[in-house]
């Protein structure tokens, strides 16, 4: 181990404090001025080998604790990293961040999401605290570690009990108003830094082609890239000024793709100048709102480096986003446990994707075998010193970035406050495509695809709230779909069709009356009750092209 020069001291009271054995003499902390950059700088020349490779490292775990957790979580966490908790993880690995995750079956992300951490505010809360006590005992512990998660919103969306949802990133397209997105977001991101999430994984700034990814689908803004950028742009301000990093993903675009990332290597076809007018200008707008993060894609960009996965090429990572769009933040690659990066051993994989120019390295498939192969990357030179120092400095500067704004008290969680500027914001995303524009009349039955019993019973819920009467059958029948819906997933007795996901399936419906609500949110469907019932117009514009219908039937 190659240990930097280190004042030592024995402060056996923090030592106590920290859970440390008060026989053994704890480490000073040293003493840090400056800017962040600056601190960051001077820590890293503190810091040993083993902690600059655990600053940029990013797994998951096993566990909604960080020390006490179920026999198979425990299984879990010695399977991928050979330990039994979060915590311990952490220690061994000397880790600079954990993002959290969450499995749900209608989530498109869900094939790299085998557990999860997520279940209420006030446990994601403990969660993070015991992250951040393990963290504190580390060498770099002057500073807080990463926590991240995916809190999209729409179908990707982690944390979703108890706090104020909004609606996907395609409902704020349809919106078309940054104003409320950027209010919007400010109040995700607070309740995020609420329950000790630092970092999340959003907003998603792909721009969707005519035959565009679904796995991106309504996950992207929309098709138009300067509106793209408009709302990129918005959510990074509010989730910024709220106190969580932006990430910026999937670079340098997902949705011009027919492929899906976790399971295979999507190319991307367009020519350079294509490439740069239609993909880039939302990474280059949100780069420009100060977005702290931007996460590289698993893409096969072939007018860069055909053949390469993005987070693998040093042409897209180093010269485009680097050099063209100057990013100067931290650069995160997607999975690691993905397939395009696994087709190498998880430690080359590590340090082919720190040379390309990432700085942290998230879900390695195995952590043991990554952070080893960081090390021996130092030692038999594959991996340049001042590039992990690099790395390293950034992640840090990050964290020091962050600790500026106080944590928000977890009485904003759900506030009445946040919940209106979710609900302005459905309000304004509610698309009609076909059909009259002043509401149904009668009473109504709720039907919806593949059992979405759970959309299905906010609908109804809100439906009655707004004075409309709903019947279990002989109504005029109101049908949803969703996510991942196909042309049998109709019905041919339905009234009305609302797409809670694209609204590409509504070109094959045969129903009167049109409806998008681009999502199944709580805010979504009392719009949607709201619009139903004659209160309130529909006021939002496709942001997609859906062939054969009008990007509204109801322009102002």
């Amino acid at each position: 181990m190659r240990l930097r020069p280190l004042a030592l001291a024995a402060v056996l009271a923090l030592a106590t404090a920290c859970g440390a054995d008060p026989s053994t003499p704890a480490k000073e902390k040293p003493v840090l001025t400056g800017g962040p950059a600056e601190r960051a700088a001077q820590l890293v020349a503190t810091l040993s080998d083993e902690d600059l490779v655990g600053q940029v490292l990013m797994p998951y775990a096993y566990g909604s604790s960080a020390t006490d957790v179920s026999p198979g979580s425990a299984a879990g966490n010695r399977r991928i990293a050979r330990v039994d908790t979060p915590a311990e993880m952490v220690a061994k690995y000397h880790l600079g961040g954990l993002i959290l995750v969450g499995f749900s079956a209608d989530d498109p992300t869900s094939k790299n999401q085998t557990t999860t951490n997520v279940d209420s505010p006030e446990q994601v809360r403990e969660l993070t605290a015991g992250l951040q006590k393990a963290a504190a005992k580390l060498p770099a512990g002057s500073v807080p570690m990463l926590i991240g998660t995916d809190q999209e919103y729409g179908v990707v969306t982690r944390l979703k009990e108890g706090v104020t949802t909004l609606p996907s990133a395609m409902a704020f397209g349809a919106a078309d108003d940054p104003r409320l997105t950027e209010q919007a977001w400010r109040a995700a991101g607070s309740e995020l830094a609420a329950v000790g999430i630092n970092v999340d994984f959003a907003p998603v700034a792909d721009v969707l082609g005519g035959d565009g990814s679904a796995v991106i689908g309504s996950r992207s803004y929309g098709s138009d890239p300067k509106k793209v950028a408009e709302q990129v742009s918005g959510a990074v301000r509010g989730l910024q000024e709220g106190g969580v990093a932006a990430t910026l993903k999937h670079f340098p675009g997902h949705g011009h793709t027919t492929g899906d990332s976790h399971t295979d290597l999507p190319q991307l076809r367009q020519d350079r100048a294509t490439l740069d007018a239609g993909d880039l200008p939302p990474f280059s707008a949100g780069i420009a709102a100060g977005a702290k993060l931007v996460m590289s894609g698993h893409l096969d960009v072939r007018a860069i480096d055909p053949g390469t996965p993005a987070t693998f090429s040093r042409k897209v990572l180093t010269d485009v986003l680097r050099g063209q769009l100057g990013f100067k933040g931290v650069v995160v690659t997607d999975g690691m446990n993905m397939e395009p990066a696994k087709r190498w051993p998880p430690g080359e994989a590590a340090v082919r994707a720190l040379n390309a120019g990432n700085d942290l390295l998230l879900m390695p498939p195995e952590l043991p075998a990554a952070y080893d192969g960081l090390l021996g990357g130092l030692r038999d030179g594959s991996l340049p010193r001042e590039r992990l120092v690099d790395a390293a400095t950034r992640v840090l500067t990050l964290k020091f970035e962050l600790t500026a704004k106080p944590a928000p008290a977890m009485s904003t969680v759900g506030s009445a406050e946040h919940a209106a500027a979710a609900d302005q914001l459905a309000a304004a995303a509610i698309t009609q495509l076909r059909g009259t524009c002043q509401g149904i009349s009668g009473p109504v039955t709720v039907t919806a695809a593949k059992g979405r019993d759970s959309a299905r019973a906010m609908l109804v819920e809100a439906l009655k709230a707004a004075g409309v009467e709903v019947i279990d059958s002989g109504g005029a029948e109101i049908h949803l779909i969703g996510y991942g819906d196909k042309r049998a997933d109709l019905s041919k007795s339905a009234a009305v069709t609302v797409a809670m996901d694209t609204p590409n399936l509504l070109a094959q419906s045969k129903s009167a009356t049109l409806l998008a609500t681009y999502s199944s949110s709580p805010a979504s469907m009392r719009a949607l009750a709201g619009v139903l019932a004659g209160k309130t117009p529909p006021a939002g514009s496709a942001p997609v092209d859906v062939p054969g219908l009008p990007r509204t039937s109801c322009a102002a």
